[in-house]
């Protein structure tokens, strides 16, 4: 069984960084997409940044220039450093895998980690 550990989440100023990480734990293979997707309350679930497994990455607009994913394959973990966070940003972000081994298509999420950002 796949599980999905996220930390790294907390409370912040306007300005600050937080770093979240996402560990697997279990025994996963062939992990194609890792992303990150928020959901601020009161809203719907938005992807945030994609990195591929040759390290392609991709970002919404509302993040550009300010996040970077990255991945750490040998741990099968994937990181999201946020900086300049703004009010705006305040969500519970959650982790998503996307493998295809066994033959298949698998999606694994972690639980969700709350990021705060306020005065």
């Amino acid at each position: 069984q796949v599980q999905l550990v996220e930390s790294g989440g907390g409370l912040v100023q306007p300005g600050g960084s937080l770093r979240l990480s996402c560990a697997a734990s279990g025994s996963i293979f062939r992990i194609n997409l890792m992303n990150w997707y928020s959901q601020a309350p009161g809203k719907q679930r938005e992807l945030v940044a994609t990195i591929t497994s040759s390290d392609s990455t991709n970002y919404a607009d509302s993040v550009k220039g300010r996040f970077t994913i990255s991945r750490d394959n040998a741990k099968n973990t994937v990181y999201l450093q946020m900086n300049s966070l703004k009010p705006e940003d305040t969500a519970v972000y959650y982790c998503n895998f996307m493998s295809s081994y066994p033959p298949g298509d698998y999606n694994h999420w972690g639980q969700g980690t709350h990021s705060t950002v306020t005065t």
